[in-house]
């Protein structure tokens, strides 16, 4: 997930490796922990092989100069590469990498966002099928987190099908998208 979300800030403009830590931990550490120790190795990975490149340096205030990178056309092929691929993950993983995966959705063509968003869908709609079938415990406090994981799921659901709705009216004005979203919502109570 860090190669991803790495490659997708600088595919939006070109940063050192401190304020991409900065950026990573300000847009994604809702998904993923950030540790400072890995960015620059994660950095030299990726200018080995030929993904990012130093594009300048720029002096620092109290210490040594700082590399800027940028992406280069084999870093954009990797970041789509990495952006359509479903692993098999954890629930928790696979929940974080389709947040930081919707996060650079703007870069993404609509075709492409809609298949991840159906995928993300069926995923959840069988986690959810798979949890709501099975007996509860009879612990008063297992059942409480049980109904707290079936709750989550499906507002996931709920929302992954606004934000495909939403992608079907994109042609559409943003107040027709909006409008026709409600109408669906309200439907569903």
């Amino acid at each position: 997930m860090l190669e991803l979300s790495a490659l997708g800030l600088l595919q939006r403009h070109p940063l050192h490796g401190y304020r991409l830590k900065q950026e990573l931990e300000l847009f994604m550490s809702s998904c993923m922990s950030v540790n400072y120790g890995a960015i620059y190795p994660l950095l030299k990975r990726l200018e080995e092989r030929g993904h990012i490149a130093a594009i300048a340096r720029e002096s620092g205030d109290a210490g040594p100069s700082r590399t800027i990178y940028g992406i280069t056309p084999s870093g954009r092929d990797r970041w789509r590469q990495k952006m359509l691929e479903h692993p098999q993950d954890s629930w928790v993983k696979s929940r974080a990498r389709f947040a930081i995966k919707f996060f650079f959705f703007s870069d993404l063509e609509q075709e492409a966002r809609l298949e991840l968003m159906e995928h993300r869908l069926v995923l959840c709609r069988a986690r959810y099928k798979s949890f709501s079938e099975k007996p509860l415990p009879e612990d008063f406090y297992q059942v409480a987190v049980w109904n707290r994981h079936l709750e989550v799921l499906k507002s996931e659901i709920e929302w992954v099908q606004r934000q495909i709705a939403i992608e079907g009216q994109e042609q559409g004005s943003p107040d027709t998208a909006q409008a026709e979203l409600g109408r669906n919502h309200s439907g569903d109570r």
